[in-house]
């Protein structure tokens, strides 16, 4: 069986390790870092998400600035408020949470955002710096998809990862993070032919395309690692769960280390800040 990968155990290690960076720095700098969250409308999921966010935020020490907005907001509107917030000293770190209203520009948005304030890492800038190996600020998912791996696998050179999903939130950033550890890397997609014959060649699984239990445990290598980024809600016999893009039940008798869901990547919605953005954001705007 494999070893499963606790996303809350580390989730809480994290925050720990953020609440002492933040008590150091009030206690130098005599001020609190801050992080504003922008949320537009009353998505349900994302009201849920902005929760969490906003307890973690409280949980580390941080300031928490939360701006709720009509669904009707103007492009106009939304534009300002990004400017206001950019501007504003105390915040060091700007999220507007996604999917936005359809009558708005996500990219426009995104990419009106301070570089070095952008916490989600969507910023075109951060986008090209993360692409080319240079620091920068690095979407949360593939973030902490990557401090799992690390923390069950070590050094991750010359393994063959192959990352299922090309979105730019989390295929293609993980992907750039899994090259940069010295991986060989495979993206595969929709139209990839016969994509379990390439997933049986990994030492890394990473599933992040929005399809419950698609992974099968013939896709996977024996003792490969495998981390599931999808949370799709399903009802099993008149019963409404979570599971992943990973058929769990049956992948874990076959992979070294998988991740559960919920329980397991999902962590990383609940650390936003890590210390690394935390400390990227904190000595751009200081």
């Amino acid at each position: 069986m494999a070893k499963i990968i606790d996303g809350k155990k580390m989730s809480a290690e994290i925050l720990e390790t953020v609440a002492a960076d933040v008590a150091k720095f009030k206690e130098t700098h005599n001020a609190v870092p801050g992080l504003a969250v922008v949320l537009v409308g009353e998505d349900p999921a994302s009201q849920v998400y902005v929760r969490n966010k906003v307890l973690r935020v409280a949980e580390s020490g941080m300031k928490s600035f939360e701006y709720k907005l009509a669904a009707d907001v103007s492009q106009a509107e939304l534009n300002d408020l990004i400017d206001e917030l950019n501007w504003n000293s105390e915040v060091n770190g700007i999220l507007v949470q996604l999917p936005l209203p359809a009558h708005l520009s996500e990219d426009e948005i995104i990419n009106a955002i301070e570089p070095n304030k952008d916490v989600d890492g969507f910023h075109l800038l951060n986008v090209g710096a993360l692409a080319s190996g240079k620091d920068s600020l690095v979407p949360c998912t593939p973030q902490g998809s990557m401090t799992m791996l690390k923390d069950v696998l070590g050094d991750l050179t010359g393994k063959h990862a192959v990352v299922i999903g090309r979105s730019n939130i989390v295929g293609k950033p993980m992907a750039a993070l899994l090259l940069q550890a010295n991986c060989t890397v495979t993206i595969v997609h929709s139209r990839t032919p016969d994509i379990a014959a390439v997933c049986r060649q990994a030492d890394i699984v990473v599933a992040a395309v929005g399809v419950p239990q698609l992974v099968k445990a013939d896709w996977i290598k024996p003792g490969a690692a495998v981390i599931d980024v999808g949370i799709n809600a399903t009802v099993v016999d008149g019963v409404r769960k979570l599971v992943g893009d990973v058929d769990f039940a049956h992948v874990e008798k076959v992979a070294g280390a998988i991740t559960p869901v919920p329980g397991g990547v999902d962590f990383n919605d609940y650390c936003k800040f890590t210390a690394k953005h935390l400390k990227s954001c904190i000595d751009s705007n200081v």
